[in-house]
């Protein structure tokens, strides 16, 4: 019967352990489907709002909901097709907002990371489990979202759903993943090819990327400037195009949302101009800096405003300072690895490993800015409009030529320029320090610098000044030290007597300290050395008494003392000292034998040296 009940309890616990994964998955998988469904209700609220607030909608809420549905797909890059034209042939819709593309990717990034979070009583999904379950559950709600706007005026094809929707969600799911388990940089995985795995592992490789991401962000905001002056000039055709468009407020209201998500549209756009091939309005007519090709059919809208038009003028070609910052940022971010200031030629690449990361960085730029050119276009309609944008392959060979072209020699030069008379052995003859030689001797100022630290609050825990023979200067308590320290005092260093225009005297042997632990044991030296100094080293000359307790001397101190506590001090001056402590004990010489000292349990005597009144004002 024992044996019986004993192999039961490892079934019950692997049945408990499978409940509680089947319980993580099934969370992991409503995480994907509440993301999904987030972003869907929230277009859906905001459409709902505008037809409610719209004088003469053109629909019902039915519509309206349909509507929310088609802009959802079109946000994972999904091309539409509008069924009801004038001339009844369907019309495709292929420019996406890129700014309604963050929504997905943010509420898809947000469940497969928070699904990889750690719950109690739970237990832990692997990142493949996470990105896998949150994925299915997201694409659920996505293909029903497919059927949904099949009714609607904005449809869309489920072949190229199929293609679309799941990249965009495994993406953003693994990104989610990755900055769950900390964002790890490595070993890569081994089902990727080894040349590949060894081509990512190389530094040159992370460099490029860093670069040429840079490269990309730089020209797009470039893209962005120009947009925005271009459409500050042609501010009045703008206005009146928004005005024409939309006569009541929540026309306009909704006009606005809409040209703040085409934002970052407009400035990969002005990013292209820049580069030189610039973007295409129709099938026959194209906008570059040296002027519009064709005559463009242009649809009314605020942003389109800006296009520029006419022939290239000087002020059309001064776009080219863009593309030409692009490739410098390229190679300082290049030489930031390559060769960093102040390091010696054997420490940096060569100069054609230093021509090729900057070219590989040149490349991944070139690479962005083509993805993004071509995520930033498509088709309008049919006919004229079935082009619209940048060309993507166009903009992605001048970003390459631009970066290559300039970022190349730049690196060049400025390799030459850092690493110009520093050899190691011209380093080494001259005195200097190569990079490795500077780390190291940061790293062990620094450590020796924290020991000294260390030895330092150790030693004023235990030192005490004397400033008189016998006699102690007492250590400050903690709440006065703070005060002390802002004023530029310290105590137990004798910095309090240097600031009374008198000279630091250390301790004598055997004083006793004033805030206790028993007098000191043994000779001076050996203390002296035990706290960090050497053996040759010479014991501090003690101050005179007199000089001390002389009526000037102390007068100064106290004026002293009393600017320096910034009013607290009594205005009264202090008290002369009393007769020495060795007088008295020297004129009965037969009390001190008959009646030997006393130690209470910290081990001072009662007839320890007294601290005198002038130094209880002090402190």
């Amino acid at each position: 019967m024992t044996q019986l009940t004993d192999r039961g309890t490892p079934l019950s616990s692997a049945s408990a352990v499978d409940r509680g994964r089947a319980a993580a998955l099934t969370a992991s998988f409503l995480r994907g489907a509440i993301a999904a469904g987030l972003g869907l209700g929230a277009l859906a609220v905001l459409l709902t709002t505008m037809w409610i607030a719209s004088p003469y909608p053109d629909g019902g809420a039915g519509a309206a909901l349909h509507v929310a549905a088609g802009l959802w797909l079109l946000a994972h890059g999904i091309e539409l097709v509008r069924p009801e034209t004038l001339s009844g042939v369907p019309a495709p819709l292929g420019v996406m907002p890129l700014l309604l593309v963050a929504l997905p990717v943010w509420l898809v990034h947000r469940a497969a990371r928070d699904t990889l979070e750690p719950e109690e009583g739970r237990p832990q999904l692997t990142a493949l489990g996470a990105v896998s379950t949150v994925s299915c559950g997201y694409l659920l709600v996505g293909g029903a979202a497919v059927f949904y706007a099949a009714g609607g005026p904005l449809t869309a094809h489920p072949l190229r759903a199929l293609l679309t929707l799941p990249v965009l969600t495994l993406l953003s799911a693994t990104a989610g993943a990755w900055t769950a388990s900390g964002r790890p940089l490595g070993p890569l995985p081994m089902w990727l090819p080894r040349g590949a795995r060894t081509a990512l592992a190389r530094t040159r490789t992370r460099v490029a990327l860093r670069s040429g991401a840079a490269g990309a962000l730089l020209l797009t905001g470039g893209g962005a400037l120009l947009a925005g002056v271009s459409l500050g000039w042609h501010s009045a055709p703008a206005h009146a195009s928004f005005v024409q468009l939309a006569a009541d407020w929540s026309g306009r209201f909704a006009l606005l949302l809409l040209g703040l998500a085409l934002v970052p549209n407009a400035a990969i756009w002005g990013a292209a101009y820049a580069l030189g091939p610039g973007f295409v309005l129709d099938t026959g007519a194209t906008v570059t800096p040296f002027g519009v090709l064709g005559s463009p059919a242009l649809p009314s809208f605020p942003l389109l405003a800006a296009v520029p038009e006419g022939p290239g003028t000087p002020l059309n070609w001064a776009v080219a300072a863009v593309p030409a910052v692009v490739g410098p940022v390229i190679a300082w971010f290049t030489l930031r690895v390559a060769a960093p200031p102040f390091a010696v030629r054997e420490e940096a690449w060569s100069a054609r490993s230093t021509a090729l990361g900057t070219a590989l960085g040149g490349a991944a730029c070139a690479v962005l800015t083509a993805f993004l050119a071509a995520m930033a276009g498509g088709p309008l309609g049919n006919g004229r409009l079935a082009a619209f944008g940048p060309v993507w392959w166009l903009t992605g060979a001048a970003a390459l030529v631009w970066t290559v072209a300039l970022g190349v020699p730049t690196a060049l030069l400025l390799r030459a320029w850092r690493l110009r008379k520093r050899r190691a052995k011209d380093v080494r003859e001259t005195g200097q320090m190569s990079r490795a030689e500077r780390k190291a001797r940061r790293r062990a100022e620094k450590e020796a610098g924290k020991a000294a630290r260390r030895a330092g609050r150790r030693a004023g825990k235990k030192a005490a000044t004397v400033v008189a023979p016998g006699v102690a200067e007492p250590a400050l308590p903690p709440w006065w030290r703070a005060p002390l320290w802002w004023l530029g005092l310290r105590s137990g260093t004798g910095e309090t007597a240097a600031a009374c225009g008198q000279d630091a005297v250390p301790a004598a042997p055997g004083a006793a300290p004033w805030a206790g632990g028993g007098p000191e044991t043994g000779d001076a030296r050996t203390a002296h050395e035990a706290e960090g100094a050497g053996p040759d080293d010479e014991p501090y000359d003690f101050l005179a008494a007199d000089a001390w307790h002389e009526r000037g001397a102390r007068e100064v101190r106290w004026a002293a003392f009393k600017e320096a506590s910034g009013g607290l001090m009594a205005d009264f001056p202090a008290a002369p000292p009393g007769p020495p402590r060795t007088d008295r004990t020297a004129a009965h010489p037969a009390r001190t034998e008959a009646h030997p000292p006393r130690t209470d349990r910290t081990g001072i005597g009662n007839d320890q040296p007294r601290i005198d009144h002038t130094q209880e004002g002090a402190s």
